[in-house]
């Protein structure tokens, strides 16, 4: 198969309408071509495109920003001479005098297919700053490697962030090219947007379910070392409003249902499969010890659960990141009720709302969390009938 950025070097039709055109590249680690040449030097040695400007994303243009809210600046490329801005510093948003530096801008990251991401919500921005201008914003397609799977329930009006681009509920099954025609239609953005689509992909054959076999794994952010964290990640990215350790400080982040110096988590993991044992479907749970090297609970020995969404252990359909995760809260509230789940700080520049309201664009997974009479078919509910109007919806925008 082909991705966006490998067709469009490949085809000299698809590249007819950049002749003359100054272009700007938004992109980060993983933005790769199948030669594993990275997107600006590949652009930079193709004919008939002349490149004008770069643009990085949160973690920066070479991924080195390891945490949330650390912040990249400008710079001059050294081999290039071009300007490389920053959309995760002094501004989130491309500033109008970054709009004058191209006319076409070229969008080639790689995606978790999770809302909270913030590749999505720099997408939106940038047709954002495009609209009404005659700058055209071409997406070069990625795959989703979470596949088509919908959970989650949606954001509320009033609840959107940096993680919260809009009413998408967290996993949202879409290609960011995809999710750039619906944001130009739910805003109703005048833009000149166009999708180089991939070649060849298929999100619901085994055993990749949306990642490709024939495709290196390389970390489109710090934490996201690998297909299985990609897959759990529409779950264990809520552990970023808890006190709960997400595995940050372990060659594993974000690939467990929690860690911390005191909890039980055999005694958790029985509590989940009294509660609501069809949640944990489609992988295979086991506990684990860890010490952080940094970040929460730092050089403190962990007891936690591992996910293995992978292997024969994974059933792409069964597994439900996003009522797992809440499982296992709920589980450790009914075991310590007094235990100090929620953290209280600020999340992507958010200040005043609690940061797992942040993460899930209302407050209605940590009420049930905290609901001692709340049972497991409340929030399937709440979020199934969300999961229903959202398939609905992106139906029409399905490019594969």
């Amino acid at each position: 198969m082909k991705f966006g950025i490998d067709r469009l070097l490949a085809d000299s039709e698809l590249r007819r309408p950049l002749a003359g055109k100054r272009v700007a590249l938004i992109a980060h680690p993983a933005s790769l071509t199948e030669g594993l040449v990275h997107s600006l030097d590949a652009l930079a040695a193709c004919p008939g495109i002349e490149l004008a400007a770069a643009f990085g994303p949160q973690h920066g243009l070479k991924g080195d920003k390891q945490d949330n809210m650390v912040e990249t600046g400008d710079e001059i490329d050294p081999i290039y001479g071009i300007p490389v801005f920053s959309l995760y510093g002094e501004v989130r948003r491309p500033s109008a005098a970054m709009m004058e530096t191209a006319d076409v801008f070229l969008f080639d990251l790689q995606d978790l297919g999770c809302r909270i991401y913030t590749f999505v919500t720099t997408l939106l921005y940038l047709l954002e700053a495009a609209a009404g201008t005659g700058k055209a914003v071409w997406v070069l397609d990625r795959p989703n490697p979470a596949g088509r799977p919908i959970e989650g329930t949606i954001l509320l009006p009033g609840q959107e962030s940096f993680v919260g681009a809009g009413p998408m509920p967290m996993r949202h099954g879409l290609t960011l090219g995809e999710m750039g025609q619906w944001f130009v239609d739910h805003f109703k953005l005048e833009v000149d947007y166009r999708v180089i689509a991939m070649e060849g992909w298929q999100p619901e054959v085994a055993p990749g379910f949306g990642w490709p076999e024939d495709r290196l794994w390389i970390n489109p952010s710090p934490n996201a070392a690998n297909l299985n964290m990609a897959r759990a990640y529409a779950g264990t990215v809520m552990l970023e409003g808890t006190t709960l350790s997400e595995g940050r400080g372990t060659t594993r982040p974000l690939e467990v249902l929690f860690g911390a110096p005191d909890v039980d988590a055999k005694a958790v993991l029985a509590e989940m499969q009294r509660f609501a044992p069809d949640w944990l479907a489609g992988a295979a749970i086991r506990e684990c010890w860890f010490e952080p090297t940094f970040h929460k609970h730092a050089k403190a020995l962990c007891n936690g659960l591992m996910i293995h969404a992978e292997l024969g252990f994974y059933d792409h359909h069964a597994f439900r990141p996003w009522r797992l995760q809440a499982l296992a809260f709920k589980a450790i509230r009914n075991l310590q009720p007094d235990y100090p789940i929620w953290r209280d700080f600020p999340y992507e520049y958010e200040f005043e709302r609690l940061a797992i309201d942040v993460i899930n664009g209302g407050p209605a997974l940590r009420e049930w969390v905290d609901d001692s009479a709340a049972l497991p078919g409340d929030l399937d509910a709440l979020a199934g009938a969300d999961e229903v109007r959202w398939a609905e919806e992106i139906r029409p925008l399905l490019l594969y």
